[in-house]
């Protein structure tokens, strides 16, 4: 899935400044039930060499709609992708889930190049 994320170069390369995309209509499938997980997917990060292109960020989330999954794996396997994608210096990946049976789960990774 990470084949459909694409970049385009930083126009600041040399300033840090933070990025914030806000996908408020993430699907997902519960592999347990079958039944679709609703939740946010909040991305925060400092861009290195290159940026995500939103167009394809919004196509890369709209293929988990089909896919069975549990949360942790959803928001660590979305850093992973956009770790590869971009490189960034610093992402974090926040899943904010619906409530189901009463239960809400927030889940948060980060990601931070360490050099030398």
């Amino acid at each position: 899935m990470s084949t459909l994320l694409e970049t385009f170069p930083n126009p600041y390369p040399d300033r840090p400044y933070e990025i914030e995309i806000n996908c408020p209509e993430f699907t997902s499938v519960c592999p347990k039930t079958g039944q679709p997980d609703f939740g946010t997917i909040l991305i925060r990060y400092v861009a290195d060499q290159s940026c995500v292109e939103l167009k394809s960020l919004k196509y890369y989330l709209q293929d988990y709609r089909t896919r069975g999954i549990f949360y942790e794996s959803v928001v660590n396997a979305i850093l992973d992708d956009l770790v590869r994608a971009c490189a960034p210096r610093t992402m974090t990946v926040i899943g904010q889930f619906t409530p189901r049976g009463g239960i809400s789960s927030r889940i948060t990774a980060n990601f931070s190049h360490k050099t030398g």
